[in-house]
């Protein structure tokens, strides 16, 4: 599934295509994806300027000029590229429609912008732009973990005290939001953290320095198009590249990468999730 930094590259790959321009038209080619899509949505998302492009967590926000915002999830297998751009950052031409063209938006500025999903594990939802953090969907998060709000202190409260290993723990979205497996692992494995240690029992110091590290790995994923394991693209359709750079990520049998550590990176299933690491050098 799509993580934080999958979706943004999304997002800024959109922006030049999508924010403040017209969508003119939207087909919708289904009644549902994982959900049922709203009432007449395809008539309430047309004739209508996107005004804002945004991101909360593992959501795109599409704040629109009739009061409402498009709340869009990628899911397991969702993908929005954009074709016939007329400023030439994407194919000059349209592709042929594919089965799993769900939602087509056909933008005023001649780019189409095709959500394509064959697991149909996506979801979009409507609703008005004024209170619209809280959707049931985002009510229950926490802060952003490249914002303000997500701070040493915010860490440390929300880990003091809890026995579920740290990797569950920085996976709960309501702790900070955006996170998944893949960033998960490479945090703590460059915060020599084990993911089989119980959050409450780290010590604060060591919680405090997972914060800069979490914005690193999120930066430096997001400066490399994100991850591309199997149906994830950017919305020129080109792969991202973050993946090459894994230090423990699906690297099971392989040596660590820390200099002068004898480790091989290990597997373990925890809450039917796959964690990687290294037991020689993550305590």
């Amino acid at each position: 599934m799509p993580e934080l930094p999958e979706v943004e590259t999304v997002r800024r790959g959109l922006l030049p295509a999508m924010e403040g321009v017209i969508l003119k038209r939207t087909e919708v080619n289904r009644p549902d994806l994982r959900w049922p899509f709203p009432d007449r949505m395809a008539e309430r998302l047309s004739d209508v300027r996107v005004d804002r492009l945004r991101r909360r967590s593992k959501y795109l926000l599409l704040d629109l000029s009739s009061g409402e915002t498009l709340l869009v999830h990628l899911g397991m297998s969702g993908r929005m590229t954009v074709s016939g751009d007329p400023l030439g950052q994407f194919l000059h031409e349209h592709p042929m429609p594919e089965k799993h063209d769900h939602v087509v938006f056909h933008m005023g500025n001649s780019a189409r912008v095709t959500f394509n999903d064959p697991r149909r594990f996506g979801a979009m939802d409507l609703m008005p732009t004024d209170g619209a953090e809280q959707h049931k969907l985002l009510v229950v998060l926490g802060p952003e973990p490249l914002g303000n709000a997500f701070d040493e202190p915010h860490l440390i409260a929300a880990l003091k005290g809890r026995n579920t290993p740290v990797k569950s723990a920085l996976l709960d979205q309501g702790i900070v939001a955006g996170l998944g497996n893949i960033y998960v692992c490479e945090t703590l494995y460059r915060a020599s953290i084990s993911p089989r240690r119980k959050a409450g029992k780290i010590s604060a110091p060591r919680v405090a320095a997972m914060v800069p590290i979490i914005r690193a790995v999120l930066s430096e994923a997001i400066e490399a198009g994100g991850s591309s394991l199997r149906d994830f693209r950017q919305a020129d359709g080109e792969l991202g590249y973050f993946q090459h750079r894994f230090d423990v990520y699906d690297r099971e049998g392989q040596p660590c990468r820390t200099p002068d550590c004898p480790g091989v990176i290990a597997r373990i299933v925890q809450s039917g999730r796959s964690s990687f690491y290294c037991p020689a050098c993550q305590r």
